[in-house]
């Protein structure tokens, strides 16, 4: 039996991704894949983007019944290099395989396989959804070291954007770290962006770290090593998404 979410039990139901969303399955972007895909169905009705899970009706998605989770998991994990951020478990390096967690969770964003540092897993589709989109501006901080010194000119032509993907980045804090070590953090997450900023300027990366997201931070948890948010950081990071 698929019981509805509190909040929003009224005779329009829950759109369906976000009911999938809700389970712990997947995101709520790749529910809608799912969807698309033909593989979701509601009371064996094949569904659609848009379409409504009532209360009382069965949701399957490639013929597995879900139903809403309402003990979410949030953990944050020092990713190690080499690592892949995706729950495809053909790829022998995958993230999910790594942690063998038993719960079904998933990776919010993701890190470079030659990136290291924090990402954070949860079984939570709804928060993924919430944090990933972009115009909320949610903050990302990275220590990052280049192969040639770095020098004023540097630190201000990063901090005020650079054309990359054929647009320019917005605005971000740069603070030099050293020789050739900087300090960045940025409001929003353009593929490879990092590195793809530096190489417009000629500079290639060597290692780059994410030392926070949010409000969560890294800490000195070494690499392969994860734990549970705290329930401050769960207050925080749930008070941030509601923006």
């Amino acid at each position: 039996m698929v019981l509805m979410d509190n909040s929003n039990n009224t005779q329009d139901g829950v759109r369906i991704n976000k009911y999938i969303a809700q389970s712990g399955y997947c995101s709520r972007r790749e529910a809608d894949k799912l969807i698309e895909a033909g593989a979701v169905t509601i009371d064996g009705v094949i569904a659609e983007n848009g379409s409504r899970v009532l209360e009382g009706q069965t949701v399957l998605v490639n013929n597995e019944p879900v139903v809403p989770n309402d003990d979410h998991i949030y953990i944050a994990l020092n990713k190690p290099l080499g690592i892949t951020c995706t729950t495809d478990t053909r790829d022998v390096d995958n993230i999910v395989d790594f942690l063998g967690f038993e719960e079904r969770i998933f990776p919010i964003g993701r890190l470079d396989k030659n990136s290291s540092g924090l990402i954070l897993l949860t079984n939570d589709g709804d928060i993924v959804n919430k944090l990933l989109r972009a115009e909320h501006g949610h903050e990302k901080e990275y220590v990052v070291s280049v192969d040639k010194p770095i020098d004023d000119e540097f630190i201000n032509r990063m901090s005020n954007g650079l054309p990359i993907l054929d647009r320019v980045t917005l605005p971000c804090k740069v603070r030099k770290l050293g020789q050739r070590k900087f300090n960045i953090i940025l409001t929003q997450g353009l593929n490879r962006q990092i590195r793809r900023m530096c190489e417009y300027l000629g500079y290639k990366v060597v290692k780059l770290k994410r030392i926070r997201f949010m409000n969560i931070e890294l800490g000195d948890m070494q690499p392969g090593e994860y734990r549970e948010l705290t329930n401050k950081e769960k207050q925080i990071l749930f008070s941030l998404t509601k923006k």
